[in-house]
């Protein structure tokens, strides 16, 4: 790709006034809340794990190894925590980056193919879609993943739709195509799927087989610097499975090792994807999350699908690239009997970036202002109106919300949150109406994500990361006393902070149960036990047990020995299925 001229005054202005806002709304939040379930207490609770006992290879829950994903996004916590020793900080750093990073992947692909303005138009868009931001405001793996694709996506277009050279003829970048592949095996360490990005080399061949126009052409004896991006993606992954699997080699007399290897190489891959064993979906499953979760985006197919037809007829290669990847990796999740609206993720800047182009002639159309107006005053009007009659209404359903959030008021705080992002949106929407109606539809975008981090969040924080109910529990623990947990959830272990001994994570509840009662018997006079109500069975007497109340959809108790009836069983076998533990 060529290296667009020298910006002017007015575009760097632009850009680092849209990067500015990036930071805003994908920042919003960070340092107001602790992890939340089901996916971010998990991999913080991992990574502190790493930072205290040192073993960064292999992540642990509780004194169980995890091996549900490759260690990628922990490691990135943990790093950010010996950064600015903070978790609260540290845990949304990698997600803040990562989205941040994407962003600009974004906007150069926009400039280098097409210029200044198509980039910004680029990023703006990817960062008004609903799902970009809500993830990017996320602890989990996904926006990692999503900036990894991505970079191999730019790596490997900067070497697929190379410029003509002073001759005429177009030369292949092969170091930004081996920098791609690279990327591209950082994002399989990340979450397995990262190889899609290669998913490009397809698109191309076949314009390159077609002769089309804008790609570099393939020179046969230059067959081995093809392969070299193989091993390029491999040297990625090695980066983490040769230690991976050398350390678990020399401790193969502990089975929990071997057993690690076999589910996270096979279990959680190619299993997880062939035979699926949870989200089970049709497969036009995806159909409405490309339709309603990367609003206000979305607004723009209409006016974007027939002038990619037309480019494609032209034989425009920068619209057949991204846009054969796009429709690739939307088929390979299709064909998958399990399916979640995060996979899909990966394609939104794709889908942004091709939207682009043609966004300096549709929002000149009277269709499209009208629609994002629309949608922010549908937006708006929903938030009022919800809002408001929570506030008047004293509903039932308000009281019981509030409750089950430990919400103080009847949760006023968080209904006036919503009547005022509501009465802000309706607002912009009446003051600039259509021939301003891009800022309305931005400017509504950023109230929604402002007041949700930080009003929202810190109202909410305290049932949703599980830090008000592990409060509660510390209140109850002397000098000297320890405490072990039963059918525990990782925010409760996270939370706790506070010594605590486990009896495993993915352990039968009634296992788990027999042997803290068996410890706890060591030292009654000293030892709680922290357990899910269900896991009790008949075995304790609740008279002599404190009850802590309801905290993410579940019932807590703790009580001493006192209260354990002896030699009582308890008879329930259940045992921590995959769905529940690991929606990923």
């Amino acid at each position: 790709m060529p290296a667009p001229p020298q910006a002017t005054p007015q575009e760097r202005r632009r850009f680092w006034l849209l990067l500015l806002i990036a930071l805003v709304m994908l920042g919003a939040g960070i340092g107001l809340r602790d992890p939340w379930p089901s996916d971010e207490p998990r991999f913080t609770l991992a990574a502190a794990q790493m930072v205290a006992s040192g073993d960064w290879l292999f992540p642990h829950r509780g004194i169980e190894l995890y091996a549900d994903k490759p260690p990628m996004l922990m490691w990135l916590e943990a790093a950010s925590f010996e950064l600015v020793r903070n978790w609260r900080i540290a845990f949304m750093l990698p997600s803040l980056l990562a989205g941040l990073g994407t962003l600009l992947l974004v906007y150069d692909l926009g400039r280098r193919l097409w210029n200044r303005r198509t980039g910004l138009y680029a990023a703006g868009a990817l960062l008004l879609a609903f799902q970009f931001v809500y993830q990017g405001q996320r602890a989990q793996i996904d926006p990692l993943v999503v900036f990894f694709i991505t970079a191999a996506n730019w790596g490997l277009l900067h070497h697929l739709l190379a410029p003509p050279d002073a001759a005429g003829s177009r030369t292949a970048n092969w170091p930004m195509y081996w920098l791609g592949c690279f990327c591209a095996g950082l994002g399989v360490i990340t979450k397995g799927v990262g190889f899609l990005a290669l998913l490009m080399l397809l698109p191309y061949a076949w314009a390159a087989w077609r002769g089309w126009d804008g790609v570099a052409r393939p020179d046969r004896g230059a067959w081995w610097r093809w392969l070299l991006g193989l091993a390029a993606a491999l040297a990625a992954i090695a980066l983490w499975l040769v230690p991976m699997l050398l350390v678990a080699h020399a401790r193969a007399d502990d089975p929990a090792y071997p057993a690690y290897v076999r589910d996270i190489l096979f279990h959680q891959t190619a299993q997880r994807y062939a035979d699926a064993w949870h989200h089970i979906h049709p497969w036009w499953y995806y159909i409405p999350i490309v339709l309603f979760s990367w609003l206000p985006l979305s607004l723009t197919y209409p006016g974007s699908v027939p002038r990619w037809r037309r480019q494609l007829q032209a034989g425009d290669a920068r619209i057949l690239l991204p846009l054969g990847w796009v429709l690739l990796v939307l088929i390979f999740f299709s064909a998958s009997a399990g399916k979640r609206d995060v996979y899909v993720l990966p394609m939104l800047p794709m889908v942004a970036l091709l939207t682009a182009p043609f966004l300096d002639d549709l929002l000149r159309t009277r269709w499209l202002r009208a629609s994002g107006l629309l949608f922010i005053a549908l937006m708006g009007s929903a938030l009022l109106l919800v809002g408001g009659y929570a506030l008047l209404s004293h509903s039932p359903w308000v009281l019981r919300f509030a409750l089950r959030h430990e919400l103080a008021d009847g949760g006023a705080g968080l209904w006036w949150m919503c009547v005022t992002i509501g009465a802000v949106q309706l607002l912009l929407v009446a003051a600039l109406r259509m021939r301003r109606a891009v800022l309305a539809v931005a400017g509504g975008m950023a109230a929604l994500w402002l007041g949700w981090g930080c009003w929202g969040v810190p109202l909410l924080n305290a049932s949703s990361s599980a830090s008000g109910l592990m409060t509660e529990v510390r209140s109850h623990l002397d000098p000297g006393d320890q405490i072990g947990l039963v059918a525990w959830k990782e925010q409760n272990l996270l939370m706790l902070k506070y010594p605590a001994v486990d009896f495993g994570f993915k352990v039968p509840w009634h296992i788990q149960f027999a042997l803290a009662t068996r410890w706890q018997a060591q030292a009654p006079a000293t030892r709680w036990l922290f357990v899910q109500q269900p896991a009790m069975g008949d075995c304790v007497n609740r008279t002599k047990a404190i009850y802590l109340g309801h905290a993410n959809q579940r019932d807590w108790w703790m009580f001493k020995a006192d209260a354990v009836t002896v030699g009582c069983t308890s008879t329930n076998d259940e045992t921590p299925n995959q769905p529940a533990n690991d929606p990923e």
